[in-house]
């Protein structure tokens, strides 16, 4: 792609030959004027005030207004030649971590790309310092008759340079915030991030400009004398003016649409802590109800044990009986013997 300027960017002492590289592009689709009775083009003539003569692009300048009819002529050389030193140079002044810089400070975005093979080397150096450290370099320079503040930092193998707002540009986010104080329950806030969690991550690829392509559809049906599509009517929604209910019923479209379980039952009702003590309790009663096994258990094994005594103890009274019954009969039989003999 064409370089937007060259610059050399200095890191100190080191001096890095830049080029400047648009990092966006457009889709946005462009239109003309024209007169709807015939289609005619409409034109804009710069006259002069003066003579009331056409001008071409060329017999144009700017002028600054110092005073009624009173106007200074600036040339594009005039600003081509301001002695800055941000004329050619990217500067570095400092350096901050990048998540300090807001983001409202945030505007266009460009790639610094090495102009020569020997820009290579101090390229990477500085890519890679800026990596390691977190940090963005913070400089001036001079792009399109007016000078930038820029911020530098690495992404994957480049260096990105991203046009700064000057600081007195940001307005104060005083007048955005709510006037009133609001009150903001647990609950609440656990609903609120349990639709976050459901809704998970979005991937940017995925990301299109509807808007475009609905537009590009319009012309191509016009070109093809097609009825223009339409919009569909938006589908009625249910007022819910409870936030908790809007909170659980998002969640569970969400979940839906991701395929898992609809039904979010106490959505909101649990924070982490809540959720931590719920799992202690759950091991606390798991942990009682093996120790009441257990004791259930071991009685079981006494009373068997128990039970395996007592028919022992049968058996032997038993067998003792029955011996004590044959010594008897036996003494008898030895009796009656010796009397009759």
């Amino acid at each position: 792609m064409p370089p937007v300027a060259q610059f050399t960017l200095t890191f100190g002492l080191v001096a890095i030959p830049v080029r400047l590289l648009a990092a966006t592009s457009s889709h946005r689709i462009g239109f003309r004027q024209i007169h709807l009775q015939d289609r005619g083009r409409v034109r804009y003539t710069k006259i002069c005030e003066l003579d009331e003569h056409e001008l071409m692009p060329e017999d144009i300048v700017r002028a600054y207004e110092v005073g009624k009819d009173r106007l200074v002529p600036i040339t594009d050389d005039d600003l081509d030649n301001l002695p800055l030193p941000t004329a050619k140079t990217i500067e570095v002044n400092g350096f901050l971590d990048l998540a300090a810089i807001p983001g409202e400070m945030y505007d266009k975005p460009y790639f610094l790309a090495p102009q020569n093979a020997g820009a290579n080397k101090p390229y990477v150096l500085m890519r890679e310092a800026l990596a390691r450290s977190g940090k963005a370099a913070v400089g001036k320079y001079a792009l399109r008759g007016s000078e930038n503040l820029g911020m530098i930092h690495a992404q994957g193998d480049v260096l990105v340079l991203q046009r700064l707002r000057w600081p007195d540009e940001v307005r104060s986010a005083d007048d955005a915030a709510p006037r009133q104080s609001v009150e903001i329950t647990d609950e609440e806030l656990n609903g609120a991030l349990g639709l976050i969690e459901a809704l998970g991550d979005v991937d940017m690829q995925q990301m299109h400009d509807e808007y475009s392509r609905a537009v590009q559809e319009l012309i191509e049906a016009k070109m093809e004398h097609k009825a223009p599509p339409r919009a569909r009517e938006p589908e009625e929604e249910a007022d819910v003016t409870d936030l908790m209910t809007a909170l659980q019923r998002a969640t569970e479209q969400a979940r839906a649409e991701r395929g898992e379980d609809a039904e979010v039952h106490h959505l909101a009702g649990r924070t982490p802590a809540k959720k931590a003590a719920a799992g202690k309790k759950t091991a606390a009663k798991k942990a009682t109800a093996k120790k009441a096994a257990a004791k259930t258990s071991a009685a079981g094994k006494a009373a068997t044990g128990k039970s395996a005594a007592g028919k022992t103890a049968a058996a032997k009274k038993a067998a003792a009986k029955k011996g004590a019954a044959k010594k008897s009969a036996a003494g008898r039989s030895g009796g009656s013997g010796k009397r009759a003999g």
